[in-house]
């Protein structure tokens, strides 16, 4: 048995194990029905998988697709609303809104005010806008 998760390929070898155990747990009416080493095994394995995502995957910079996933990010890393997003990016909650879904092409004084007011990379910005 592991004593610590060192690759990805590892990481996704234990948490296959671990659904797997879950879904027997599911099956048999809750965890309390594993047997004991099935049970053990779920709780080590469970702690090292959290172990692993702690250390490693924490540690892995977060790589947003879109314009809107990065915007997001900066909302859920700043704790802001959308509204308040808006009143800080100087624009109306609405037009906010229709560019986060698409609705609306982001324009220039949208993009220049998330690049300075969020700090968002301009050439993230020209590349995905």
């Amino acid at each position: 048995m592991l004593n610590k998760i060192r690759s990805e390929k590892e990481y996704k070898a234990v948490m296959k194990t671990i659904e797997t155990l879950l879904e027997k747990a599911t099956d048999l009416g809750g965890f309390h029905m594993l047997p004991k080493e099935e049970s053990d095994m779920l709780a080590k394995l469970s702690k090292l998988a959290a172990g692993y995502e702690d250390n490693v995957l924490q540690l892995m910079p977060i790589k947003p697709k879109t314009l809107q996933e990065a915007v997001e990010f900066k909302m859920a890393e700043q704790k802001l609303t959308q509204a308040r997003l808006a009143k800080k990016l100087g624009m109306g909650a609405p037009k906010l809104s229709q560019i986060m879904t698409g609705k609306r092409e982001p324009d220039v004084f949208f993009l220049k005010a998330v690049h300075k007011k969020l700090k968002i990379d301009a050439e993230f910005l020209l590349t995905h806008a």
